[in-house]
């Protein structure tokens, strides 16, 4: 299952990353739409490889490890040299890195006590305008004159910086609403010693 269809494109995603990465530092207008489009690529690979593991049945647990780890990867990348080459707002990017380690965490620990935890219809409206930005940002200056081009990129980062503060706090009163419900589980007990006989 690990050379299957749908984890094949799951790990193109990554692959793909260095490739926008390097992009950044490639001058003229060109390497921009380069970056934009290995992005978008990438961002829809993310829904082919989920839709052929459901039709063809290939679903593995090594497909639901990566395929999150991999989203979060180009997300994280894109918005990190965004910032950094001052081509994106810092304070939604922020707030979008620190939800998306804290969903991280939550699913993780709902995981370890068999609790599943859905994406809502919100998140995924915050993911569409997360890339959508992104995807706009990538382009910034380079796009054409009529269209703003980067005002659109910064202003839907900020709306899907709102709408990650929206759906993060969903996610959290969930999760708090099954930790405060069920009891820790009681500590191990120490081992005991067994002594030696001279």
């Amino acid at each position: 299952m690990l050379t299957s269809t749908p984890n094949l494109l799951t790990v193109s995603r990554i692959v793909f990353i260095p490739l926008m990465v390097a992009m950044f530092y490639v001058e003229g207008d060109l390497a921009r739409y380069i970056a934009c489009t290995i992005f978008v690529v990438a961002a829809v690979t993310d829904y082919v490889d989920g839709y052929l593991a459901r039709s063809w049945r290939q679903q593995s647990l090594f497909g639901r490890w990566l395929d999150p780890v991999a989203d979060k990867l180009l997300v994280a990348s894109a918005i990190l040299m965004l910032v950094g080459f001052a081509r994106a707002p810092l304070l939604p990017a922020l707030v979008i890195l620190l939800r998306e380690i804290m969903v991280s965490g939550l699913r993780e620990y709902m995981a370890e006590v068999s609790v599943g935890l859905p994406v809502s219809r919100l998140a995924k409206w915050k993911t569409a305008v997360q890339m959508t930005a992104i995807g706009f940002l990538l382009v910034g200056s380079a796009g054409p004159a009529w269209l703003p081009v980067e005002a659109i990129g910064w202003w839907g980062l900020w709306l899907a910086a709102i709408l990650t503060l929206v759906t993060g706090w969903d996610y959290l009163q969930a999760g708090l609403r099954h930790m405060l419900q069920t009891p820790a589980p009681p500590p191990a007990a120490a081992p005991v010693k067994v002594a030696e006989r001279a």
